[in-house]
């Protein structure tokens, strides 16, 4: 055993490693992975200041790894369970240099507490900024550059990302300090006492028990793309998409082949097509709640012809609340995914 390690150890300083240079880069994973919405530094965006000193002293290591591991379902932030531990911790430990002080530690005992009165004092105190059921803000996580109501959206707690992550002492304890930089006060300098506190964080571990808001909520598609076959040829199926993009308040584009800017001319493809269109009030409706929905636009429609037969595709709208871990967008991709199947059925009828 011990010649296998001292082999091991050799080979990697024939390589210029070392053990210990072999571990995960957690700056690295931290610029692929977070930068984006945390800000290269942790000055926050998209997701919050992780580098603000009272969230660094308020939140404990077991939070961060659970909150990378489980993200928030709806509410943008992604899930990473491509990583493996080693790399989550790689993560947390870059998170932590930015660190002034000794990382939170909580006790895994429950809060007890009275949830009915914890209810009725969440409406007075909470509501305004986390939602009348724990939803979270309207805009959390999808504000990107658009202005912001509050200088940090506040978060959902009827999620089953947070309450997975975030202890019942971790809660108590915010709610007594509250988190400086931030809308969050202590709510004992709100005039509350410490049973209050308990009777309210009591009430927010019972959303465990209680059905999903639409805030972590994705839509379920059967298929990420609407597919349909034509009984005309192509020309003829071309046209009547065109029609149907009209007769459904759309308006349309332009037609070009599948290969367009990807070959030289003389070698496109005439028989496979897309026809673009645009709704412009669905659209701006859409990218005001999530600009990468833009990565989407135009709309379009893709029509094939292969051995004859004429096919009608395009890209389920559906799949967008769900690529993007965003429940905002649910209604408008329903909407949306029910008009290109109604373009692409009057089509092909």
């Amino acid at each position: 055993m011990l010649t296998r390690l001292l082999l091991v150890i050799a080979l990697l300083a024939g390589f210029g490693l070392s053990p210990a240079l072999a571990a995960p880069d957690g700056a690295k994973l931290y610029g692929r992975n977070c930068a984006a919405c945390h800000g290269e530094n942790g000055t926050g965006g998209i997701g919050v200041p992780l580098a603000l000193p009272a969230f660094q002293a308020g939140v404990s290591d077991d939070y961060l790894r659970k909150t990378i591991r489980h993200g928030r379902p709806g509410r943008v932030m992604p899930a990473f369970s491509q990583l493996d531990q080693a790399e989550i911790e790689a993560i947390v430990r870059h998170v932590r240099t930015w660190n002034k002080g000794a990382p939170a530690t909580y006790s895994a005992r429950p809060v007890k507490g009275d949830p009915v009165h914890g209810k009725k004092l969440f409406a007075q105190y909470c509501a305004d900024c986390h939602g009348a059921n724990g939803e979270g803000g309207k805009g959390t996580g999808v504000t990107f550059s658009r202005p912001r109501d509050l200088p940090i959206m506040a978060p959902a707690l009827h999620n089953p990302g947070f309450l997975v992550a975030a202890s019942d002492a971790m809660i108590k304890a915010t709610l007594m300090r509250g988190r400086e930089g931030t809308p969050m006060v202590s709510f004992l300098k709100q005039g509350l006492k410490e049973k209050d506190i308990d009777d309210i964080v009591s009430y927010v571990r019972a959303f465990e028990k209680q059905p999903l808001p639409g805030s972590a909520q994705l839509l379920k598609v059967e298929s990420p793309v609407i597919v349909r076959d034509s009984d005309y040829d192509l020309q003829t199926t071309v046209e009547n998409v065109k029609r149907a993009v009209s007769n459904n308040n759309f308006f349309y584009g332009r037609v070009q082949t599948l290969e367009y800017g990807l070959t030289d001319p003389a070698n496109e493809n005439p028989k496979q097509v897309i026809v673009y269109f645009c709704n412009i009030s669905m659209l701006n409706q859409a990218l005001a709640i999530d600009p990468r929905v833009g990565m989407f636009l135009p709309c379009r429609v893709t029509i094939l012809e292969t051995n004859g037969k004429v096919q009608v595709m395009s890209v389920n709208p559906g799949v967008l609340s769900r690529l993007f871990n965003n429940s905002e967008l649910n209604r408008l991709c329903d909407e949306m995914s029910k008009s290109y199947t109604a373009i692409i059925e009057e089509a092909t009828l």
